[in-house]
């Protein structure tokens, strides 16, 4: 059984709820993520025990300076979010988009080398288990619109304006 570092955190964004372990960020999720975060890791480790912990690995003092204007706090957070290698790939080149930039699907597909892959690009963007720390919210629509997101559209603007990219 994997003991599981799990706190929630009230924020601009509302509340959120992280996962860690071995010092890396399993999880970040929106309201009531506690039960999705659990499925996730049960599914991916096998028996998990969920401890409450307060600022684990000082995690979420990071993310609430970021929220608080600190915009480089969160850059260097260890992240492990699983997945397949496809996955992988899309998530750790959305660590590479700049604060301040966004880019679209079909860009991002371009990055890791899959052009025209722009549907499993938001697929594997749309599964990303670390929000903010892993800035799915930084990918739009072709002609700069914004497109879904998990924790909502509204949530996704705030950020965005937020790192000055709207």
């Amino acid at each position: 059984m994997m003991d599981v570092s799990y706190e929630e955190l009230d924020s601009r964004l509302g509340r959120l709820s992280m996962a860690s372990a071995g010092g890396r960020l399993l999880a970040v999720d929106f309201e009531d993520g506690r039960a999705r975060i659990e499925r996730r890791l049960a599914s991916r480790f096998g028996g998990i025990r969920l401890r409450s912990a307060r600022d684990a690995e000082g995690f979420a003092s990071r993310l609430r300076e970021y929220l608080a204007g600190d915009l480089d706090a969160i850059d260097d957070i260890p992240v492990d979010a699983g997945g397949t290698v496809f996955q992988r790939r899309v998530w750790t080149e959305l660590r590479r988009i700049p604060l301040g930039e966004t880019r679209s699907y079909a860009q991002l597909a371009d990055a890791i080398g899959r052009r025209g892959s722009f549907r499993a690009v938001g697929s594997a963007n749309a599964s990303n288990p670390v929000a903010i720390v892993v800035p799915c919210h930084r990918v739009v629509g072709s002609d700069g619109s914004l497109t879904g997101y998990a924790g909502g559209i509204e949530r996704k603007r705030f950020l965005l304006e937020h790192e000055g990219a709207l």
